[in-house]
This record gives C-alpha cells, structure tokens and sequence, in this order.
C-alpha cells in the first residue's frame, strides 16, 4: 500500500514518521539539533539550517531502517516546523544567519514600533492578529536583524519562514522569487491576507523604518494553501536521505496547526498542542474579528476553512525549570501532585515566564506566584503550574468563543498529554469539557495527511484522517471540582487582567490572597 513520510521540526528536535495508507504507522525516527542560548541575553534562541537538515537526513535513514522498507517506496513527504521561524537569505537561497527561532525574543522593540505605527495609520491587517503584532512574529524580527546585521545588509535577497526554507532546500530550489510560502505561516506572522491584497503596503514598511524598504517585493512570491505542491525532491537530497528523486511536496505549515490535523482536528473542535509552549488551533467557515488572538487565516490549517490561533508561550517549559530548580526528576513530582485536590495549595501561577501570547500579547510580562507560604514545595508550585496552564487557556477559549468559534470538543495533543494524565484531568476540570487525548503520538500525522494528499492516496482530508488518525482517550469533569476552579478561575481573571494590562487599575485585589488560602482550606478539609 502507498507509504508516504511525514516529518515535524520541532524546538529541539525533527521527527520523521513513515505512514501506509492501511497499516498507518509504520516507523518513527527523531534526530536532535542545539538551540542556541545566551545566558546574558535570555531573549536570544537561534539555530542553524545546516544542523536540522542533517538531522532531517539522519531521522530519514533511520526511519526506513526501523521500518525495513525500500526508500524509494515512499511517494511524497511534507513537513511542518516551528514558527516564527525566520532565516535572512542571499544570493542563491544561501543562509545569512541563524534562525531567529520562535522563542527568540529579541525584537520586542520592534514589534511594538509596528504596532504602534498600525494603529497610527488604521492598517486593517492589525486587527486581524488580535490588535497587537507580537515580537515572536516574522516582520519584528527581520527588522532586528537588519538593524543588527549592517555588514550583511547588502547581500540580503530575502526571509523564509522554516517550513518554506526547508521545502526550497529539499526541491533545489535557489531562485528566493520561485519558492511558494506558506498561508499559514504568511497569515498568522506576516499580516498577509488576500482581503487587503497579501502583505501590508510598501509605504506602511517603509514608514516603521527605511531599512525595510524594498522588503516587500522581496517577499513577493505565490503564498498558497498546502493543498498545493511547493516543489519536488531533488536528486542530491533524495540521495542523502534514501528517497526517490522527484517526489512531491506540498506546502508546509507550523506544527500545531498540522498537529491539530494529526489530533483529528474538525470545525466545532479546539486543539490544544501542548508542548514546551501551547498552540491553540480551532477552525471555521467564519471569518470574524477576535480582539488578541494570534490570527484569524482563510486556508491556514485546512484550505476550506479559516484557522484561528491562540496559546501560551512557556508550559512545558515551566514544568522543566520547576523540576530543574528543585533537582528532582519531572516524572517522579508528577505522580507525587496525582492525588492533590483543586485549589490545595492556595497558590494561583500566572505562567508568564515567557511573557503573554494570547489574549495581553506582552512580552515584558513575567512569572507570578501568589499565595506562597513557608511550608510550599516544589510539588505546590508543579501543581498551581499546570492549574495556571489550565486557567489560562480557559481565558483564551472564552474570547475565541465571544468571537463565534464553536468550541463543542477540546483535544489535548501534543508530547506533554500523552505522559501527562494529572494534566488532562486538570484541564477538564478547569474547562469543565471533556477532554480528549489521541491514544498514541499525533505528532507528524498532520504533515503525513497532507503527504496523503500531495500523493493523490486520498480525496480528502477529511477522507486522510479517517484511516489515520488514533482513537481517543477520554477525561471527564467532575462537578464538584469544576465548581471549586469556578471560584479559582474568578480570581484568576481578575488577577490576569490587572496586572497584565498596562494602566489598568490594581485596585480592589485585596480580597484574592485570603480568597485563596480560603479555598485552600476547604480542599484540605
């Protein structure tokens, strides 16, 4: 039966999954890669192209091995990766730097300079990316880079999101106008939309700074949904890997959105792709207005519908750095907090220890823990983390249902839910929906439906989806507890509001530290 690869760049690593039409999951092989950090610039995250397209030759080749076949049987392979994930190009498609990677967050200057400067000037594409241009976003850090790059200015041809970088890489392509972008990633990082003729004008560009004049016919090329091919395997890296040369591939995407598709994704359902951070991805035939949400994009998830962005900068991430800070395995703190009561610790964590995404989109915020006492443990914090992962996402799904997206079934995908079961229940509860979890690993199955697709294996998505996707494991609400996160859920509003919004009074929070020890109290009795 057909057999095609799909393959998922992620934050420290690429995944590279073979997929049979009937068989489904054939193999699945990872390589890692460094980020590279500055200890004395926290906001610095880069990576080199040349390092993930070795790890993508090696997670290939070990793929096949594991799955005993013949390269040369796979008939197309897609890819989806990290974003906003952007590279400056020369001549020839040639890398001037590094990635600046998605949690790089050194352009939050810039980032606020084009905000301030899209509502100087009423640009409608503003709105549409939840009225605030977020310094994790395309045009902020290519602005930094051509600040900071005087030497190399000249050489610059153009930028690529990862997922367009890597298909022109694998398809041999070296002409930077010939390379098809992304919708998604042009959509929900780059203020591209047809309803107002793709990218914003060139005097609005020219307007945050005269470094970026000319950018945007540099960026001009046909951005386009991933029902499209953006090029075939070339005969080098079909060597290099040990696949046929001249197989298709369609057009990548980020990977929450094609995870979403993984998860069994449809309209009326919100994905939570939970992993070091969490995307939020829902999709629908609307096509209407939400104040902070990352994007609202026709065709960025599934052509025929409109995708809707949302999420939260650091979750898993703050997991790792509690279990770090206490020097004791994540795993073995997780089965200690399985037993623990809503509210118990009488902590409240605002997980804003990479700053906000959705609904503040602030960089400048930071971590807070509320209600600490001298007897808390590393376990207190691990719990009222994962209830504040939780609490957040709940402020995140009011505003996306206030702004008409059905939300009828909520799907934790990504790594952290399927090791995480003290997770999937505290979401359901905080919710109060049920919650379901793929039984198995979704990732990479999003961009293995799309290699389906570019295949010509099947009609549809929808039609991909049936055979692939995994059954799911299902966690209900309990009543009672539902209600005590009610009440945590209130002062959690308001807390989130008042100190996450610049100029907004910090008056009349006296009532939340007793509140809390309040509903602390009655968990332990």
């Amino acid at each position: 039966m057909p057999i095609v690869a799909g393959v998922d760049f992620g934050t420290l690593s690429v995944r590279v999954t073979l997929l049979d039409s009937e068989a489904g999951r054939l193999a699945t092989a990872s390589a890692e890669y460094p980020l590279h950090r500055r200890r004395e610039d926290p906001d610095y995250a880069t990576q080199s192209h040349l390092d993930q397209m070795q790890a993508l030759v090696v997670a290939t080749r070990s793929a096949i091995s594991e799955a005993k076949i013949d390269g040369t049987a796979v008939k197309a392979i897609a890819l989806d990766t990290t974003g906003s994930s952007v590279i400056p190009v020369g001549d020839g498609m040639q890398p001037l730097d590094e990635y600046y990677l998605w949690c790089d967050h050194r352009a939050k200057h810039e980032a606020a300079e084009i905000t301030a400067r899209a509502h100087a000037e009423g640009l409608e594409a503003i709105q549409w990316c939840g009225g605030v241009y977020s310094h994790e976003w395309g045009f902020a850090k290519l602005l930094h880079w051509l600040r900071n790059n005087p030497d190399k200015r000249e050489r610059f041809v153009s930028a690529f999101e990862h997922c367009d970088m890597v298909a022109a890489t694998l398809a041999g392509i070296t002409d930077a106008s010939q390379v098809k972008r992304s919708v998604c990633a042009m959509g929900h990082k780059w203020l591209w939309n047809p309803r107002w003729g793709g990218f914003p004008p060139q005097s609005f560009l020219s307007s945050v700074d005269p470094l970026l004049d000319g950018v945007r016919e540099k960026l001009m090329g046909e951005c386009v949904t991933s029902d499209h091919i953006a090029g075939y395997l070339s005969p080098q890296w079909a060597e290099e890997m040990g696949l046929k040369p001249g197989i298709p591939i369609p057009v990548g995407a980020f990977d929450a959105h094609w995870d979403a598709l993984g998860a069994g994704c449809r309209e009326g359902d919100v994905v939570n792709v939970v992993g070091t951070s969490t995307c939020i991805i829902a999709m629908t035939h609307s096509q209407r207005l939400i104040p902070g949400v990352c994007g609202v994009v026709p065709g960025s998830v599934h052509p025929q519908y409109t995708g809707v962005e949302a999420g939260l900068s650091a979750v898993g991430d703050i997991f790792e750095a509690i279990a770090r800070r206490a020097n004791k395995p994540l795993g073995e703190m997780s089965a200690a907090i399985a037993a623990y009561k809503p509210a118990q610790t009488g902590l409240l964590r605002l997980t804003w220890d990479n700053g906000d995404r959705t609904v503040l989109v602030n960089a400048e915020l930071g971590g807070v823990t509320l209600g600490w006492n001298l007897l808390h443990t590393a376990e207190d914090e691990l719990f009222a983390a994962i209830e504040g992962t939780a609490l957040h996402t709940r402020i995140i799904l009011e505003r996306m249902a206030e702004g008409g997206v059905p939300i009828e079934r909520v799907i934790n995908a990504g790594g952290i839910p399927q090791k995480n079961n003290v997770l999937n229940q505290i979401y359901a509860n905080v919710l109060n929906k049920p919650v379901l979890v793929p039984d198995g690993t979704p990732t990479s199955l999003g961009s293995g439906i799309l290699a389906f697709l570019a295949a010509g294996v099947f009609p549809s998505i929808e039609a991909a989806q049936a055979a692939i996707c995994l059954p799911y494991k299902t966690f209900l609400p309990d009543t009672h507890t539902a209600a005590v996160y009610d009440e945590l859920f209130a002062l959690y509003r308001k807390i989130y509001f008042a100190l996450g919004t610049s100029g907004a009074p910090a008056t009349a929070l006296g009532d939340v530290l007793p509140a809390l020890r309040s509903l602390a109290d009655k968990a332990r009795s």
